[in-house]
């Protein structure tokens, strides 16, 4: 298991966050997005292996059990997909994941808590340098309800730059989230 996100692990702060804050509290990365690693990723998204994405929930599980005190979210919401890439792809990867991952837990699971309102490119085929605003306004909150004075947890299958976890985490607290914690299967690795 390689380095997880920085500031909630003990790992410091990195400077991108110190001088820009993300919405999101901390993030649960079960491994590295790197080789061989990576290629499982590639198959669920891709090769619609989804019985990977029981396998990737435990991953998930065992980094949070691997942190006492870490505090469960009260709801878990995968990041949704645009309409057109949902179409496209047949199902949503980080849905698979948060489905077994929320009863690994104990903790509910709200496959539609979260719309994503503007079908933008995908995130990987974006510069880098653009990908905030690629996904700038592209969510939704269905049932506000849900959120207000709760702890939620996002899932996601791959973080890299953190932009689509940050933009969906600071729609949240708009609608009063009090924290929001990201649980990813894999994490790009920082760049120094």
């Amino acid at each position: 298991m390689g380095p997880r996100l920085r500031g909630d692990d003990g790992g410091g702060i990195c400077g991108t966050c110190l001088r820009d804050p993300p919405a999101f509290d901390a993030t649960v990365a079960a491994v590295d997005y790197a080789i061989p690693l990576d290629q499982l990723v590639l198959q669920l998204k891709f090769g619609a292996r989804l019985a990977l994405a029981p396998w990737c929930a435990r991953q998930i599980r065992d980094a949070v059990l691997a942190r006492p005190g870490l505090p469960l979210p009260d709801l878990l919401c995968p990041v949704p997909l645009g309409p057109g890439r949902l179409v496209e792809r047949g199902f949503n990867q980080a849905l698979e994941i948060a489905r077994p991952l929320a009863a690994a837990l104990g903790v509910a699971c709200h496959p539609a808590l979260a719309l994503r309102t503007l079908d933008t490119p995908a995130q990987s085929g974006v510069a880098p340098s653009v990908r905030a605003q690629n996904v700038r306004g592209a969510f939704a909150v269905e049932a506000p309800d849900l959120v207000e004075g709760r702890h939620v947890g996002l899932v996601d299958d791959v973080m890299t730059s953190g932009h689509t976890l940050g933009e969906l985490a600071a729609t949240f607290k708009r609608f009063g989230a009090v924290r929001v914690t990201n649980f990813v299967f894999a994490r790009t690795p920082p760049h120094p």
